[in-house]
């Protein structure tokens, strides 16, 4: 790990450069990774080209948003402690700001018309976004091939489960993910007592279950979504939606949809979904609440791992659970876009899913742009009398 700068950064710069990057960053972690490259290694020169892309490596073997990691690390690297709860904060608020006020307008009761058609336009296109996500995340299939064949039977394996759990038992999701990451370093471990991650996530899933609702049911969600959400940001979908949506109703299906869509258009970090969903749940408050808990645990494990990344990055029982619950988040990802399509309830959805499929996976165009193109045709069909 290189030095940081001999002159300290000043915390204005800090809050300056990291709150621009909050405002900016739209279209999730590739283009935050590809702004914090250009502003840390090109333009500034604070980091060198080789400690930045160890950093990329090791925040995506930990659990949450890795973007969101990868800016409080730089900003650690250059004003320590302070510099990253600074920089961490800069670079959500921008994003937590303009998400809460789009969510109390497409909350309201009675929304305006527009409001309403581009909800469900938007909406309408998110089941193809998570599709396409699962897709960006598994490996291309020459790599795959060169797996050993029960290797590669597991990794199918651990991918049908998750897809199967966030298809039909979502609740569950949690659990099936680290049943799955702890079952590959068993096997990996050959026998030897390696297992032992598992004792300190299965207590977080048993408060799943004894949860009972209201702020201490938000927090959980929050939480789960932020120290449980392995393979980035889109995860947060299946780990939200059952609890969200059937478990303590605080959306609609719709609803739900909404808030996914205005994630993905919205600058900063995509897990600033969750800011709707306490919105919806508690207001203001709620909203503030579930923010605060869902990125705790990435500062936290920045903070606390940073001195110790190369260690991460060789420890073969974290590569061997990622290597198992990897391809179950990646199934997870995709059987969600079953859950999130039977919500949609109006014909001309379904047309427009068809159209976000072809965009998306056909067209390999971007998921902002095909959102918002989205959200335009629910506009024009609500303005022109169609039911939305």
């Amino acid at each position: 790990m290189t030095e940081r700068p001999e002159a300290p950064v000043p915390l204005r710069t800090i809050a300056r450069e990291w709150g621009r990057l909050g405002v900016i960053g739209f279209g999730g972690p590739p283009t935050h990774i590809a702004l914090l490259r250009t502003l840390c290694v090109q333009k500034r020169q604070w980091i060198d080209a080789e400690e930045f892309q160890d950093a990329i490596a090791t925040v995506n073997l930990l659990p949450g948003p890795a973007s969101t990691q990868l800016a409080i690390y730089c900003a650690w690297r250059l004003r320590g402690t302070v510099g990253a709860l600074l920089g961490g904060f800069c670079f959500i608020a921008p994003g937590f700001v303009l998400i809460t006020a789009l969510a109390a307008l497409f909350l309201e009761h009675h929304p305006p018309l527009w409001v309403l058609g581009a909800a469900a336009g938007a909406g309408a296109a998110v089941p193809a976004v998570a599709l396409y996500a699962a897709s960006r995340l598994a490996p291309p299939r020459a790599e795959f091939l060169k797996k050993p064949r029960t290797e590669r039977a597991r990794k199918l394996l651990y991918a049908v489960a998750g897809a199967a759990c966030a298809a039909t038992l979502g609740t569950f999701v949690v659990v099936v993910l680290i049943i799955c990451g702890v079952i590959e370093v068993i096997i990996r471990a050959e026998g030897r007592r390696s297992a032992r991650p598992s004792r300190a996530l299965v207590p977080l899933a048993v408060g799943h279950v004894a949860g009972v609702g209201g702020l201490g049911a938000l927090a959980w969600v929050a939480l789960k979504v932020g120290a449980l959400s392995y393979g980035g940001g889109f995860v947060i979908i299946p780990l939200m939606q059952h609890d969200v949506v059937s478990t303590y109703h605080w959306m609609t299906g719709a609803q739900f949809l909404n808030a996914v869509a205005l994630g993905q258009v919205t600058p900063g970090p995509v897990v600033l979904t969750v800011a709707v969903v306490g919105y919806a749940a508690a207001g203001l408050g709620g909203a503030a609440l579930a923010s605060i808990l869902a990125f705790s645990p990435s500062f936290l494990f920045v903070l606390i791992g940073a001195p110790r990344f190369k260690r991460i990055r060789a420890s073969v029982t974290v590569a061997s659970f990622l290597a198992g619950a990897g391809p179950a988040v990646i199934g997870a990802i995709a059987g969600s876009a079953i859950a999130l399509g039977l919500s949609l309830h109006q014909w001309w959805q379904v047309a427009v899913l068809a159209g976000a499929l072809l965009w998306l996976l056909a067209l390999r165009r971007g998921v902002v742009s095909g959102l918002l193109l989205a959200g335009a045709v629910g506009v024009v069909l609500a303005l022109v009398g169609v039911a939305v």
